[in-house]
């Protein structure tokens, strides 16, 4: 939903193209409520979540995915461990 209009959108409304116009960036990151700073723990949430920023190639290679989502994430969480 659109935080200010409550309507329903089919993309995230704080997912912005960056300065080059190339690469898609989260504009509420830094800003994001305590409750949204674990999203997302891992590959398969993003892919079942059908997330906007999950890319093509971490689908094809989750491990390689997962590891880089870990160090964007390493300012919010501790690194995910699958068992």
């Amino acid at each position: 939903m659109h935080p200010d209009t409550g309507e329903l959108l089919s993309r995230c409304p704080w997912l912005e193209l960056d300065s080059t116009g190339t690469k898609y960036v989260c504009e509420i990151y830094h800003d994001r409520p305590e409750d949204c700073r674990h999203y997302p723990t891992h590959i398969a949430e993003m892919i079942l979540d059908e997330c906007e920023m999950l890319e093509s190639e971490d689908i094809g290679d989750r491990v390689k995915g997962q590891k880089k989502l870990d160090i964007i994430m390493s300012d919010s969480r501790p690194a995910f461990r699958s068992n």
